[in-house]
């Protein structure tokens, strides 16, 4: 596989899922868990011929089935987690600690010895990971204390989306995409609408504009962003696939300046330059990877 292919469809995802943070903004006052919820439940519905064919065809074994409820699961917490964060502070905050997933998998993977970054990846982390102190380090110190609580729910997201992540690296590269994805975010809709209906939340956008909101998030860092982050998981290493995420919070920063008018400040803006860089390095990393990556064998 090209590397630079990989390294692409991660700078374009990175372009992609920087929309959601905004967007999901903008659906407000629609409750969190069914802003969420219907995100996903489009994308399933969007995705399910997809799913049908490649189960017609054999190419959607049992194995990659059950992955893929797995991977809804932690799609479900990740989503339910993240997206409540959002109404709790800042944005800035929210997407830099649920963003720290590649340092989690980067952890991961130098004790399991499965899929271990270089020393080159550790220092474009490093750069990023300055960045991102830059950016939401002030937020956190002045963050109330019901603030807190989003920056936990903020982190959760960040360890389930890891979950997301290893669960569709193990499955290798024979795993269909689209397949895959529109169990997941089945299963993601499920459980975070039936989260919903417990708890008596009504289950609809809370008005026209937000519902356009919603499907805008489906289109965009579901569909485009989402998809392409799986589909680089079957040539390159989680971590470094996880890296594109990390750019995440400058590109919500910058849209959320130029669309929702939240002015970001000098410093914000400096980490937002060297998060960047970080992330460059990662995607130059990933591509040289992307060449030479080799995919555990399937289960089952």
């Amino acid at each position: 596989m090209n590397g630079a292919r990989v390294a692409l469809a991660l700078g374009l995802a990175l372009g992609a899922l920087s929309f959601a943070a905004p967007l999901f903004r903008l659906a407000a006052p629609t409750h969190p868990l069914v802003a969420a919820g219907l995100r996903l439940l489009l994308a399933a519905v969007i995705l399910a011929p997809f799913a049908l064919r490649a189960l017609r065809v054999g190419r959607f074994p049992a194995a990659h089935r059950r992955g893929a409820v797995v991977a809804g699961l932690c799609y479900g917490l990740h989503f339910g987690a993240w997206v409540s964060s959002l109404t709790m502070t800042t944005v800035a905050a929210s997407v830099t600690l649920v963003t720290c997933t590649p340092l989690l998998l980067g952890v991961l993977g130098a004790v399991t010895g499965r899929d271990p970054p270089t020393p080159r990846f550790w220092g474009a982390l490093a750069c990023a990971a300055a960045g991102l102190v830059v950016i939401g380090g002030a937020d956190l110190m002045q963050a109330s204390p019901g603030a807190l609580l989003g920056d936990a729910l903020a982190l959760l997201g960040a360890f389930s989306i890891a979950g997301y992540f290893l669960t569709a690296r193990r499955l290798g590269p024979t795993l269909d995409v689209t397949a895959f994805s529109a169990v997941a975010v089945g299963v993601g809709a499920l459980s975070l609408l039936g989260t919903a209906q417990v708890l008596g939340v009504p289950l609809a956008p809370a008005s026209p504009s937000a519902a356009a909101a919603i499907v805008a998030c489906t289109l965009v860092p579901q569909l485009v962003g989402h998809s392409l982050l799986t589909w680089a998981l079957r040539h390159t290493g989680p971590a470094y696939a996880a890296m594109a995420t990390v750019g995440e919070p400058v590109g919500a920063t910058l849209l959320t300046w130029w669309w929702l008018d939240e002015s970001p400040t000098p410093t914000v803006l400096l980490g937002c330059s060297v998060t960047l860089t970080g992330v460059a390095l990662a995607l130059m990393a990933s591509a040289g990877r992307g060449r030479d990556a080799r995919s555990p064998t399937v289960d089952g």
